[in-house]
C-alpha cells in the first residue's frame, strides 16, 4: 500500500512540474488518503503484534 501511495504522489510531482494542476492535486489527494490509510493498518498491525506478545 505504501508503494501505491509513492506512486501516486509521483504522478502528481510530474503533473504539477508540467502544470496539470487537476491532475497533480487528484494523485496527491488519492496519495494522502491511501497514506493514511496504510497507516492506520500500521498501527492496528502494531496493536495486535504486541497484544499477541511476540
Amino acid at each position: 500500500m505504501l508503494r501505491w501511495t509513492l506512486i501516486f504522489l509521483v504522478v502528481a510531482l510530474i503533473a504539477a512540474l508540467f502544470g496539470f494542476g487537476g491532475i497533480a492535486a487528484g494523485a496527491a489527494a488519492i496519495a494522502k488518503v491511501i497514506f493514511f490509510i496504510f497507516l492506520v493498518l500500521f498501527v492496528i498491525a502494531l496493536i495486535m503484534r504486541l497484544a499477541k506478545g511476540n
